[in-house]
């Protein structure tokens, strides 16, 4: 049996808050100049996401997004230069418009899936957005937090920022 020990670990990248809450869990935070309604409807609608989702210089195609408990969705990323990354999961639970539960798979790593619990809380016209991310194991944990992720999702919630400006 592996033992958790809380290890809180706080990084800055851009307006984004990363912290390691234990051997195998994480959360990003990041606050929007926008109401909570708004956030909701840019994470939840194919047409917002595919304006948004992935770091500068990529391309999305929404290639699925059934966003109902028990739906599925794939999004494809594709850099300038033509590579592609595939991202699947399944919508466990969702309440409109504080709360989005799902499962997240990169498909250059099969069978590493993790699940994030993502709120959004307003306060005062301001939105929060909490992610909670549980992995299976520390050695998934690790993976994610070497991989780079953290600039990439810095600029995805960066370009988040810039679509909820042309909806406000």
């Amino acid at each position: 049996m592996q033992t958790e020990t809380h290890t809180p670990e706080t990084r800055h990248v851009g307006k984004m808050t990363i912290r390691r809450l234990s051997d195998r869990e994480a959360e990003i935070r990041r606050r929007f100049d926008a109401p909570r309604s708004l956030v909701f409807e840019a994470l939840s609608k194919p047409e917002h996401v595919a304006r948004w989702w992935g770091p500068r210089g990529t391309t999305l195609t929404v290639t699925e997004m059934d966003f109902r408990p028990g739906g599925r969705w794939r999004f494809v990323v594709t850099k300038d230069g033509g590579e592609e990354y595939a991202f699947r999961g399944e919508y466990r639970d969702i309440e409109p418009p504080e709360r989005i539960v799902q499962t997240f798979e990169f498909e250059g790593m099969p069978g590493a899936i993790s699940v994030e619990r993502l709120t959004l809380t307003e306060e005062d016209g301001t939105t929060t957005l909490a992610v909670r991310t549980s992995f299976d194991s520390l050695e998934a944990l690790e993976g994610m937090l070497a991989s780079g992720m953290e600039a990439g999702a810095a600029e995805t919630y960066d370009r988040l920022e810039e679509h909820l400006r042309t909806l406000a």
